[in-house]
């Protein structure tokens, strides 16, 4: 038996032909976004985030104090190793990632933007994407943020993710 790797341009639904002989069979196919975040709106310690049209996130407000900030929590979509970038971030909030058992209890690690791909902790259940503000006196922000959270160790350009409905909050 053999295997067929299909990789999408942008995510959407398509169907694909395969022909064998006299046998015709249109398989459905539905191409997911390699962003593996989920998000959405969240107001929380100070911050509001709002979804942009393009998926960004928009966020304004002073965090309530330094390492406090917005949290969305998700099912872990993937096994293996993940890579998180920002390529438009605000100066001032840290995005990561930290990895969860199914007591909701957080496990070795975490993975952060800038920083070396990580190996998903086995036994990990959900992922906890939190954007913190890293200043010691938080300042006002308002502006765009742009995150990826992809597997292997290979950063490629920002897209939006399959779920930015996701309520979040502190």
């Amino acid at each position: 038996m053999g295997a067929l790797s299909i990789t999408g341009i942008k995510p959407g639904s398509t169907s694909l032909k395969l022909t064998a002989g006299k046998i015709t069979k249109t398989v459905p196919i539905t191409v997911l976004s390699r962003n593996l975040l989920s998000y959405g709106p969240a107001s929380g310690n100070g911050l509001t985030a709002t979804v942009n049209t393009d998926g960004s996130l928009h966020v304004t407000g002073a965090a309530a104090r330094q390492w406090a900030g917005l949290v969305w929590t998700f099912p872990c979509p993937v096994q293996g190793t993940v890579i998180l970038r920002a390529p438009t971030f605000i100066a001032g909030l840290s995005p990561s990632v930290k990895f969860l058992d199914a007591k909701g209890h957080q496990l070795d690690g975490q993975v952060t933007s800038g920083g070396n791909a990580v190996a998903i902790p086995a036994g990990t259940v959900s992922l906890r994407f939190e954007i913190l503000s890293s200043e010691a006196t938080p300042t006002a922000k308002d502006g765009d943020l742009r995150v990826q959270l992809e597997s292997g160790d290979t950063a490629h350009d920002w897209m939006r993710p399959d779920n930015t409905s996701l309520r979040g909050g502190v």
